[in-house]
């Protein structure tokens, strides 16, 4: 049997460790482009579910042209700021910012039954992110309907936020009271009581991604209350 001797061994490792190297940073590379258009692909299907429209990865991209009408970025007084894609905006980076730092999107769709105003959400699970759209009607008040998304919240448990059956009941909601103050909207553990405007039921079993996604709720719809209520009519 050969023997090689140490020095072979480790040049032999070191530039197999080199070619490997070169190996997976070309294909890292090759694959980033198609890995960012897969994540571009997947925000404008969750941003077309808020508003009800269902989309494939085949046709988003040209349903998100389609019934995106407009986009633009806003500060926490509600004014428009320029020279921001709010496509390629973080909430989850904006949402680290004090309040007056942030820079906040809003997408605006358009259906046969009207305007639509889209704002996104990031909040904290019970194991990880949880995040999603909102979907307002034209009086910035009433929603239309959302879509919520997690990492690693529990199968069967806090997972259910991104179900229909969970998502659904938030639809004609409001998230200001008849006086005008911001209530956000509240979710219940033992359910909510029947006809409030505000409060939806918590998930059986998923208290604490309940109640963290009611905080994201009442955080990022807070940020943007100055803007819902200087065009909410």
């Amino acid at each position: 049997m050969k023997k090689f001797s140490n020095f072979y061994i480790f040049s032999f490792a070191s530039i197999m460790v080199i070619v490997v190297a070169a190996v997976l940073s070309v294909a890292a590379l090759i694959l980033q482009p198609l890995q960012e258009r897969n994540v571009a692909i997947e925000k404008m299907r969750n941003i077309l579910s808020s508003i009800h429209v269902e989309s494939t990865a085949a046709d988003a991209q040209e349903k998100y042209n389609r019934y995106i009408v407009e986009t633009f970025v806003i500060n926490s007084e509600g004014e428009k700021l320029e020279g921001f894609d709010a496509f390629t905006i973080d909430m989850r980076v904006e949402m680290r910012k004090p309040l007056e730092e942030r820079h906040l999107p809003v997408f605006v769709g358009m259906k046969d039954d009207g305007r639509k105003i889209i704002v996104p959400l990031h909040g904290k699970g019970l194991w990880g992110p949880i995040y999603g759209y909102l979907a307002m009607e034209q009086d910035r008040k009433t929603i239309y309907g959302v879509n919520f998304g997690h990492d690693k919240e529990t199968p069967g448990l806090g997972a259910e936020i991104s179900e229909s059956w969970f998502q659904e009941p938030f639809a004609g909601k409001t998230i200001f009271d008849e006086t005008g103050r911001f209530t956000s909207i509240e979710v219940e553990r033992g359910g909510a009581e029947p006809g409030d405007p505000h409060a939806v039921d918590a998930i059986s079993g998923g208290t604490i991604t309940s109640k963290g996604l009611e905080a994201m709720l009442y955080d990022c719809l807070l940020s943007y209350e100055s803007y819902f209520k200087k065009e909410g009519n």
